[in-house]
Order: structure tokens, then sequence, then C-alpha cells
């Protein structure tokens, strides 16, 4: 048996929360078969209770704007129901799919050891990974039969969402890609690059910003055109919000719990600005296409984190942080609302400035940049690595990974309720 080595990220490797080890059987030969005692073991029952917890929390406040606060057109709710419709049946069959594909990456190989609970009996249970790949392939199957039911072979919107689905299906292969070869970090940087050139390619929307009022004075002109600008900046949208989920992690939970967070605070952004351009059927559309993306992604998310939730049945795998990065960066673009977006990301942001010195090799950047796990007690205590997980726990004690985790989901909710908090405040004088 081999460890297979991980190039160093952000969080010192590709899944910072386990190890990733891999048998190589002799040539020609099948890998060893895996009893069905150890994939009981590995593959347990979903968290019922707690997802379905958790997702009335998230859901509640965007489904009372959209059926009961808003007067939304019935031809553009029409739309909104059914592909809400479709993403639930997503969700049903990512529940079944995820433990029938963990049998098989099992038989792989593909799988790894979970590093926070070394020292336990669950420490020493293979784990699957990369299970990410599920939830992209259902996703995508959602989001292509959706549009059977709302675009017409004519319609403007159809180019753009098949290219935003084919930098989503290009992201997909590539983590995945990155989950089998283990690619050096750097080249994670580019792989986002590469991933957006559809969208880029297809791209016929307006490349102008609204200038803030205030700063109106200064520029002199209300709309300024960026032009080729404009695209390098979705290019680095897109790169950041692929990476940035990837290397804040390290825990049970953290990656798709993230993104159901920001998933839901994207949702609640749509509804409200759908609510607030009644007379703007053009800006209406363009939210609502952002609704068509991010609720499959939704609900596939969490029937993923049902078996991703503390303690962990599977691995996410870079498959799946760079799906829901480049999903979120994707409606951010195509919806125009790129600075809301970056305002949800704000604990990424800060991740990624503590992260900068030790990528930078100011200081060593060990492989792993986890927390130190006390197998006698079960909390886990920060090291001076530039992480926030790492930085929490250094400024509010040791905790067990599961608070932690959720304690991480709260600032990021946190952070969302910031922007709208923000939104509702320079109403009218921002722009």
């Amino acid at each position: 048996m081999t460890s297979r080595r991980r190039a160093p990220s952000a969080n010192g490797g590709a899944n910072p929360a386990r190890r990733t080890v891999t048998n190589t059987p002799p040539p020609q030969q099948s890998p060893p078969p895996t009893s069905p005692e150890e994939l009981n073991l590995t593959i347990s029952s979903s968290k019922w209770a707690k997802i379905l917890s958790l997702s009335c929390l998230l859901l509640l406040p965007y489904a009372y704007l959209l059926l009961i606060h808003f007067q939304i057109d019935g031809e553009l709710k029409r739309s909104i129901l059914i592909n809400a419709a479709l993403s639930f049946a997503g969700f049903l069959f990512t529940l079944k799919l995820i433990p029938v594909a963990s049998r098989y990456v099992i038989r792989r190989n593909l799988f790894g050891f979970d590093i926070n609970k070394k020292g336990t009996p669950q420490g020493s249970i293979k784990v699957p990974e990369s299970l990410g790949i599920v939830v992209g392939i259902v996703f995508l199957v959602v989001a292509i039969l959706f549009q059977h039911f709302n675009f017409t072979a004519d319609s403007l919107w159809l180019v753009e969402y098949n290219a935003a689905l084919a930098s989503i299906c290009f992201m997909i292969l590539l983590g995945f890609v990155d989950d089998v070869l283990d690619v050096p970090w750097r080249v994670k940087l580019v792989l986002p690059f590469v991933a957006s050139l559809p969208l880029l390619m297809a791209y016929a929307g307006h490349t102008t910003i609204v200038i803030p009022k205030p700063l109106i004075q200064y520029v002199g002109q209300e709309v300024l055109d960026l032009g080729w600008i404009y695209k390098v900046y979705m290019v680095l949208l897109a790169v950041f919000c692929t990476n940035s989920i990837n290397i804040h992690a390290g825990i049970n939970g953290l990656e798709v719990g993230q993104t159901l967070v920001i998933a839901s605070a994207i949702l609640i952004h749509n509804v409200l600005k759908i609510g607030a351009s009644m007379e703007n059927s053009e800006n209406q559309q363009a939210h609502a296409f952002s609704i068509y993306l991010v609720q499959p992604l939704f609900a596939t998310s969490l029937a993923l984190l049902s078996y991703n939730w503390f303690p962990s049945s599977v691995f996410v795998g870079d498959t799946y942080t760079y799906f829901a990065g480049m999903t979120m960066a994707v409606v951010g673009i195509l919806g125009h609302y790129s600075e809301a977006l970056l305002i949800f990301f704000g604990p990424q942001i800060f991740n990624f400035l503590l992260s900068l010195p030790q990528l930078a090799k100011i200081f060593p950047c060990p492989r792993h940049r986890l927390p130190r796990f006390d197998p006698q007690t079960g909390l886990l205590t920060g090291t001076r690595d530039g992480t926030l997980v790492n930085v929490s726990l250094r400024l509010f004690g040791r905790m067990s990974e599961q608070s932690l985790c959720i304690f991480l989901l709260f600032l990021q909710a946190a952070s969302c309720g910031f922007c709208f908090l923000l939104q509702w405040l320079l109403a009218g004088w921002y722009k």
C-alpha cells in the first residue's frame, strides 16, 4: 500500500481533512475486493433531522419572498417552480446515488482517512472520496432537462445558459482529474481559467458597470464601459470562487455547508431584485437565470451534506469544490451582481488573506494546515497556520469538529446578512 502524495494547496492538500491512500495492484489484475463489512462501516445513513432543519432555516425566507411577499409575474413564477420541482427530484436521486457511487470508488481504491479523527476508531475507516462527481452529474441532468420547459429554440438566453453549463461541466471534469491525478496547486489556479473559456467566448452581455452616485462627479459619467477588462474580471472572479471554497476547508461538512449558505443568500438576493424590477423584464430574466442554476445546486448539495456532515461518510473532493465555486461565479457574472457575491464570500476572502504569507512562501507551508486533534478529549486546537479554521480556534478556544463547523457556518451566514443590511442602508444613495 502506497501513500499518494498531494501537492500543498492553501490548506496543504486537495482535500485537507484526509490523507488519500491508494493500492497499486499487480499489472493486469483487478484491485483487491472490498468486503461488505468494510462498505457498511464506510457508508452510513444520512442525517435526516439535521439536514431538514438546515434546509428549512435556509429556504423559508426565500420561499416567503417568492410565493407570498412579491407579486411576481405568473409565467416567471411558473418557470421557477418547475425548476424547483426538478431540483427536488435531483435531491432524491442524489441521495440514492451517493451510496452506490461510494461503493464503486472504494473498489477503485479512491478513498481517504479522516485526519481530524486520527487516533480513534473512526480515523482508521476508509472513506470514499470525490463524491462531488455525483452531485455534478445530477446537477447537469436537472439543468439540461429544465431547458425543455423554459427555453425556446430562439431564446436569447439559451446560448449563455448552455455556455454556463459547458463551463460548469468543464470544471467538474477538471476537478475530477485533479482528484485522481493530484495536480500541483499552481496548476489548480489555471484550471478555472480553462473552464471559463466557453462562457467567455459565448458572453454577449454588456461590459459596463454602474458608477456609484458619490463617485459620478469624479468619473464624469454614470455608466462606464470596461470592454475587454470586464472579461478579465470575469476570469479572475471564476478563479477566486473555485479556489476559495477549496482552501476554506478541512473539517467535515464545511465545504458543502458554506456552499449551501451562500446559495441560499443568492436565491434571496435574486428574488429581492426580481421583486424590485417589475418594470424591467431584462433585469428580471437575468436574476431568474441565476435562480435556475442555484436551485439545483442547493438541492443536490443538500443531499451530499447528508452524507458529508459530521461524522462524514464520504469526502466531496476537489470535484465538488470546483463545481460549486464555478457555478456561483457563473450566476454572479450572468446575473450581474458580482459585488454582492464577493460580500457573500467574505469569510473566503478573509481566509485567503490569512493564507497569503504561507502561499507566498514567506512562512513555511506544511502539507496539511489543519488543527491538532486530541483523541482523548475529541477537541481541536488551533495551530499557527494561517487559515480561518485555525484562527477561530485560537481566538475562541478548543472546540469539537462539529461545533467548529457550525461556528464557521454562522460566520458565513453573518457575512451574507451583512450584505443584505448594506444593501438596505445604501439603497438610493450608493446606486
